[in-house]
């Protein structure tokens, strides 16, 4: 004898969806199964519109209706139920990414810190900052080793790197704390590929991939350019300026046309053979580049 009351039916398999989705794209690994046999209990229940807990409580919801609701109800109910699932397994796969790259960035933002003060050789700023890095840092490993976003969810690579990226931050601490600064910012950049690489294969954070890539090239025509070697940041050039273009489709805004005209100050310098020059508008053109990087890569 049917004790469920149709209303109570949709509402019973939106619930299931809500949490397959909640298992499927939100939970650790281990917590799944419950929740997925839980949503698997209500759209049993709903399908044959009888619940043996009611039976045993005694209740009935569908005693409540005064009849079996119209067509265009019913219609309006499944569209729902379709909506919900379309539209949630959408955002929860979308929101999903999206925290995932705000919890990097968070995190990266103390890396590329700790990475740019160890390059300028201040050790204070360095350890203030490596000291930010290392807690954020084993607080995003920890999460990601558990858990993973649906977009990341066919990465094999991630684990390996988080742990590579693990022996790499710890390694370097007593090089930051007294030793070699320089050293200990060489071996903060073997991290960057690493976290470059993972962002590639995943397709997240276009604009940090096509940053790093053009940040290499880019130091190819600054050692150029502080050598006064005309000819090769002229042959250079063309390859520089194919990476920034890729940096200008992902976003065009006024800090990244500086880095352009930086570019094409150097090269239009380059062409007029003003040597004496050129050192200074390379820094200028690195300094452009570090201001976006440090914001947004």
């Amino acid at each position: 004898m049917k004790n469920i009351h149709p209303i109570d039916r949709w509402l019973r398999l939106a619930l299931a969806i809500g949490l397959v989705q909640w298992a499927y794209f939100w939970s650790m690994s281990a917590a799944q199964w419950p929740v997925y046999a839980g949503a698997a209990i209500l759209v049993g229940t709903a399908l044959v519109q009888f619940c043996p807990l009611y039976r045993v409580l005694g209740v009935s919801t569908a005693s409540r209706s005064a009849g079996e609701l119209g067509m265009a109800w019913k219609a309006l109910g499944w569209a729902a139920l379709l909506a919900l699932l379309v539209g949630g397994s959408y955002g929860s796969a979308a929101f999903s990414r999206k925290l995932f790259l705000e919890e990097f960035n968070a995190m990266n933002h103390f890396y590329k810190q700790t990475l740019f003060l160890t390059g300028k050789n201040e050790r204070e700023k360095a350890n203030a900052d490596y000291d930010r890095l290392m807690p954020a840092w084993l607080a995003f490993q920890s999460k990601y080793t558990k858990y993973r976003p649906y977009a990341l969810r066919t990465d094999t690579q991630l684990s390996a790197d988080l742990v590579s990226v693990q022996a790499m931050l710890t390694g370097v601490e007593p090089a930051v704390r007294s030793g070699d600064l320089q050293q200990a910012h060489l071996d903060l950049e073997k991290v960057r590929p690493v976290f470059q690489d993972m962002l590639k294969r995943n397709g997240v954070s276009l604009l940090s991939v096509a940053l790093v890539d053009f940040h290499d090239n880019m130091e190819q025509i600054l050692d150029a350019a502080q050598a006064r070697d005309v000819q090769k940041i002229i042959a250079l050039y063309p390859a520089v300026s194919d990476k920034l273009r890729q940096v200008e489709e992902q976003a065009n805004d006024a800090d990244i046309q500086t880095i352009r005209q930086h570019l094409d100050a150097l090269m239009a310098m380059a062409q007029a053979d003003k040597r004496d020059g050129l050192s200074g508008q390379a820094d200028k053109l690195k300094s452009s580049f570090v201001k976006v990087y440090l914001q947004r890569g």
